[in-house]
């Protein structure tokens, strides 16, 4: 298991053949091109609902005819992700406070300009599972002892920070140092997300998302065999539960496929 943020993308090799290249990115960070991924890969996993093109499109509008107006909407909206953002703008050489999220949004784009496969890995809504996941959630984050605890987020956040120093890497050569201050940011506002919901509750999510990985790649097998290779970008500090979940090798669940047209897209 690599080091919680190391910067490596790291492969998953399934035993039915073929791999997962899990990319650790940062929310709302553009990455420089020396952290963006080199392997070759044949189709593109999110760990969303594919509802989120049509948020990312309303984004690009809404950032087009004022920009900075998402960063401004989420620093106002408090909680952890609030704090991540105020936060992070101070970091120098990070480029950051960019919706839609940059590096989910330009390997989709890449995809769809080279009419590569896209599964979308979060269920829709009308999965009762799901549902039943989600009410799930709604209801630990709900809990009056979370929402007690919200009052207290920011003295969460600092003692979450400093506990998070301590797992910082060093970035690539070439790339500035400030992206590990950056990445600790990043882990502070996953954690506290996390914490709200619960660890039972975050990992039945991380098992269904496992299994439906898992089914995306026997998809690509179909096409490419032994030698597909998935792509999974990521939110760096969920790398490592998310390896953990794909080891348990949950069984196969086949999503649809979102075959991907180019609409004029082009990838930044």
């Amino acid at each position: 298991m690599p080091a919680r943020l190391d910067w490596a993308d790291h492969v998953w090799e399934d035993p039915d053949g073929g791999r997962i290249l899990l990319h650790g990115v940062l929310p709302t960070v553009v990455y420089p091109r020396l952290m963006r991924p080199r392997d070759s890969w044949n189709g593109l996993a999110l760990l969303e609902s594919p509802d989120v093109v049509d948020l990312w499109i309303q984004e690009e509008k809404d950032e087009a005819e004022s920009p900075g107006i998402n960063l401004s909407h989420g620093m106002i909206s408090g909680g952890a992700f609030g704090i991540f953002l105020d936060e992070i703008s101070m970091v120098e050489d990070v480029s950051s406070g960019r919706f839609p999220d940059p590096e989910p949004r330009r390997l989709h784009r890449n995809a769809v300009r080279h009419h590569r496969p896209v599964f979308f890995i979060e269920p829709t809504a009308d999965d009762e599972q799901w549902s039943e996941h989600l009410t799930r959630e709604a209801k630990a984050a709900s809990h009056w002892r979370k929402l007690l605890g919200m009052v207290s987020i920011g003295g969460k956040w600092r003692k979450r920070v400093k506990k998070n120093i301590f797992d910082a890497q060093k970035p690539p050569k070439g790339v500035s140092s400030n992206f590990g201050s950056a990445a600790v940011l990043s882990a502070t506002w996953w954690d506290l997300s996390e914490w709200l919901v619960g660890p039972d509750v975050c990992h039945s999510r991380n098992q269904r998302f496992a299994a439906r990985l898992r089914g995306a790649l026997a998809t690509l097998r179909d096409q490419h065999g032994a030698d597909a290779v998935l792509l999974l970008p990521l939110y760096l500090p969920h790398r490592n539960d998310m390896l953990d979940a794909l080891n348990a090798l949950p069984k196969q669940e086949k999503i649809s496929l979102n075959t991907t047209s180019s609409q004029s897209l082009e990838e930044e």
